[in-house]
């Protein structure tokens, strides 16, 4: 099979449809992506408004006004502030390898429970600092929040859903993410003339944490982790009632056979290291490098600043910022309806071409008018252009690697590494996203309009990646993955044959 294409993969086809407490269950688990989609879009608003600046970086202020002298791409060219912005995201990686310990012993709800608390506890911090230190503070908590939800919400979600719907019940995080997004940026367009608008608009995030803290307890926990941590009887009740049928004998069974293979596993860290789980491995770590390495966070987190510094103005730049969030929500839902349909890696491909081809346009454009002396300004036409671009950028993603970056990687795992996989997920996300969004303002300040062919570049890195080497995994029930594996071209070699049933092993692959 070349490149990976869809592939029969004999796995059963369990008893069931898709019922009412099944997806209220999801809807309620996915609205954890609401915390970090606030956080995404609160962020970038607030470090374009002039009180912030002035209460906290008086510098970059200063830097700002001096527009006669001061090259475009380096205005805002600070570290601290910077820091300001990715430091939760380190605070994240760290608590994503707790969160992988506490959602595999303790549950799923635990984990969510604890990320909105943390997530409440920062966002009251930061609504109501006084100081650098006390915003740095509270982003560590918010940064908690986001590992812990970012942690337990995929994995829940993949567990609940029936393999049918797998898909665009999962997208409802990416959802989230991005409703979170556009809500923070009509936030700031609202507060930004205030002079303590932006303690509003960093405080406001206290109420998804709250909603998310009462909404975690209300929810079952999945039988996947029942039968993990024991609890059989509650397990086979909570899989009938998921599965909407008293039929539940062979999926039952079969996640029972999945728990007690993953409890012989006395290190899930170790184990996923090993040669059967390579294809995990690589697609746990890569798929999150690259979906930081599209560029689109620095466009989310800093499009205020960013179309500050591309002469917009200041209501104009946050008024941008909610047309790409509103482009966000729209094209999540293109995902939500063609993801189980069509599949995961043709989205993935329409997805890396267009954006490849907006970041050229936007790159040229801005070199164009800017050049490398970062002196210039576009013309309302232009910026029309430019931000049609943009939002052509930001479609793409949200249809492709936004969401898919977070449905795969949890899709793909059995039990006795599913904790482990998702760990590193979140930690590799987290990383680059801390990494890219801390030297971001200095890259731009540095590689100028070049920074859009860098992302670019990595975009078309990342398509050529997914069309030889990710095979089809949509309607694939999560325990029945090594199917998918022992079918594909590259990654049959690292199966073993008792991976697989016999009767598999004993007919070709497909072809």
């Amino acid at each position: 099979m070349a490149g990976g294409a869809h592939i029969e993969t004999g796995g059963r086809h369990y008893e069931g449809e898709v019922t009412a407490f099944v997806l209220i269950t999801c809807f309620v688990a996915a609205m954890g992506g609401l915390l970090f989609g606030y956080d995404l879009g609160i962020t970038g608003g607030v470090t374009s408004m002039e009180p912030f600046l002035v209460k906290f970086f008086p510098t970059v202020y200063k830097q700002m006004l001096d527009d006669s002298s001061t090259n475009q791409y380096c205005k805002f060219d600070n570290q601290l502030l910077t820091l300001f912005t990715s430091s939760l995201y380190l605070a994240a990686l760290i608590a994503s390898f707790f969160a992988a310990t506490t959602t595999r012993l303790f549950g799923r709800k635990p984990s969510m429970f604890l990320g909105g608390l943390f997530f409440l506890i920062g966002a009251l911090l930061n609504g109501f600092a006084i100081n650098v230190e006390m915003l740095i503070i509270g982003r560590i908590f918010l940064g908690f929040g986001v590992g812990y939800y970012n942690q337990s919400v995929p994995i829940y979600l993949s567990e609940m859903a029936p393999a049918k719907i797998r898909g665009a019940l999962n997208i409802g995080f990416q959802m989230m993410i991005t409703l979170g997004i556009l809500g923070a940026n009509l936030i700031n367009y609202a507060t930004s003339r205030h002079k303590n608008g932006w303690r509003v608009s960093l405080g406001l995030g206290a109420v998804p944490a709250i909603l998310l803290c009462v909404g975690s307890l209300c929810l079952e926990e999945t039988p996947n982790s029942l039968i993990e941590r024991g609890q059989h009887v509650k397990a086979k009740t909570m899989l009938q009632k998921v599965r909407g049928t008293n039929n539940v004998d062979e999926e039952y069974q079969d996640l029972v056979d999945a728990s007690e293979a993953a409890s012989k596993v006395e290190n899930p860290w170790k184990n996923i290291t090993r040669r059967r789980y390579r294809p995990q491995l690589t697609f746990c770590s890569l798929i999150p490098f690259f979906q930081q390495l599209t560029g689109i966070n620095v466009i989310m987190f800093y499009a205020p600043v960013l179309f500050t510094i591309l002469g917009f103005g200041n209501d104009a730049s946050l008024m941008s910022a909610v047309i790409t969030g509103g482009v966000n929500v729209l094209a999540t839902f293109v995902s939500v309806f063609c993801v189980d349909k069509f599949g995961r890696r043709i989205l993935f491909l329409e997805g890396g071409i267009q954006m490849l081809v907006c970041q050229i346009v936007v790159g040229v454009m801005i070199g164009l008018k800017f050049g490398l002396n970062g002196q210039g300004s576009f013309n309302k036409g232009e910026a029309d252009i430019l931000l049609v671009f943009i939002c052509l950028y930001v479609a793409a993603f949200a249809w492709s690697w936004g969401p898919l970056g977070w449905l795969v990687p949890s899709e793909i795992c059995s039990l006795e590494i599913r904790a482990a996989g998702q760990a590193i997920n979140v930690a590799v996300n987290m990383f680059f996203t801390f990494g890219i969004g801390q030297i971001f303002l200095s890259l731009l300040c540095h590689l100028k309009f070049g920074l859009f062919f860098f992302f670019g570049a990595w975009v078309l890195v990342m398509t050529i990646f997914i069309a030889f080497l990710l095979p089809e995994t949509k309607n694939v029930p999560v325990e029945e993955m090594n199917y998918v594996w022992k079918s594909h071209w590259f990654w049959n070699k690292y199966i073993p044959d008792d991976a697989v049933p016999p009767a598999y092993n004993s007919s070709k692959a497909a072809p």
